[in-house]
């Protein structure tokens, strides 16, 4: 290994005290030794993401501006994948997708919404094509009658991979207070 040409001025003896109280004892690694392999992977080889890391990127969805987002009362919700086609769409509204689960999210806290549609879309995604409800309510009892979790739903579902189209429920199943999710096989 080359040394570097550049000296670096010593430590003052406090800054060494500080820096081994903060530390605490140490015990040197008996095989330092690091095996890397850097070959390059396969063409067409998906890295499978483990349980454990989907599950945390699930619960660390950005909530960006979600609040500022302004969506109205009875306002009407709609996504569709840009990668898939239209029709995926038209037929989740019209109901043409039998709805395998429901997840009711009334009187949740946003963090508890947020892992609750991890958990739940985690257990639900073993079809090809699973439709599901999620109820996110209309915002009457929240202050101001503000629509909170309607709008973090609306904001979280586009950055999941696993969402290909959602829209708000027909009436006699939600209405503008639920929506039909479409999801990919995981």
């Amino acid at each position: 290994m080359a040394k570097s040409s550049k000296k670096t001025a010593p430590l003052a003896p406090e800054d060494i005290a500080l820096f081994h109280e903060a530390v605490g004892t140490v015990e040197p690694v008996a095989n330092a030794c690091v095996v890397v392999d850097d070959a390059p992977p396969k063409p067409g080889h998906r890295k499978v993401i483990p349980e454990r890391l989907s599950d945390f990127i699930d619960q660390h969805l950005s909530d960006g501006f979600a609040l500022e987002e302004p969506i109205e009362h009875g306002e009407t919700l709609s996504y569709l994948r840009p990668d898939s086609p239209p029709t995926l769409l038209r037929k989740l509204r019209r109901g043409q997708f039998s709805v395998a689960a429901s997840l009711d999210l009334h009187g949740m806290s946003i963090d508890e919404a947020r892992n609750s549609i991890a958990r739940f879309f985690l257990a639900q995604r073993r079809d090809v094509r699973c439709c599901v409800r999620i109820v996110h309510g209309k915002g009457n009892r929240s202050i101001g009658q503000v629509p909170v979790l309607k709008r973090m739903v609306n904001h979280w579902l586009p950055q999941r991979d696993d969402v290909i189209a959602f829209c708000s429920a027909p009436p006699h199943d939600g209405g503008t207070g639920a929506i039909y999710v479409l999801l990919r096989k995981s």
